[in-house]
């Protein structure tokens, strides 16, 4: 038998009454409990914490994602210049053929030529983002059931 030497801890008044109760269950004195706990905890633990990825490899991940989200930004900014840009050319052009022009006047030009910007639209977004089933319009995704594209 190997010579002992003694260790101490300190347990809440919970813990020892809980490590009491778990050794007495199996037959052990509270000394050989917490000297066969520390022994399987040893097996099963190792303290060294290594981490799934590199500093250098989440960096690349984050560039990556830095990356793609000002490519995402650009293009909703590019996206969002082409809608607001036909309205705002609409008008300049407008007002540069007819200078001095009226709010109501400016107003009434929009009015009267949205159906031709609306058509240019709708053929852009045509089977990309929606679809057309007689003269009704739907998201692409939607899936159209035989009795709405039969009522369209």
């Amino acid at each position: 038998m190997s010579e002992s030497q003694p260790a101490t801890a300190y347990p809440t008044e919970e813990q020892y009454d809980r490590w009491a109760d778990r050794a007495e269950e199996y037959g052990m004195s509270i000394s050989e409990f917490i000297q066969a706990m520390v022994e399987a905890g040893l097996k099963k633990f190792d303290a060294r914490v290594e981490p799934d990825e590199s500093h250098r490899e989440l960096r690349e991940q984050r560039n990556d994602i830095k990356d793609e989200l000002e490519r995402a930004r650009d293009r909703i900014d590019t996206l969002e210049d082409q809608l607001h840009g036909t309205e705002r050319e609409t008008i300049r052009t407008y007002v540069e053929k007819n200078p001095g022009a009226t709010y109501e006047e400016v107003t009434q030009h929009i009015i009267d030529t949205a159906p031709d910007r609306i058509n240019g639209h709708l053929d852009a977004l045509q089977g990309d983002s929606i679809e057309t089933v007689g003269d009704r319009y739907y998201p692409a995704t939607m899936k159209t059931q035989e009795g709405v594209a039969d009522a369209a």
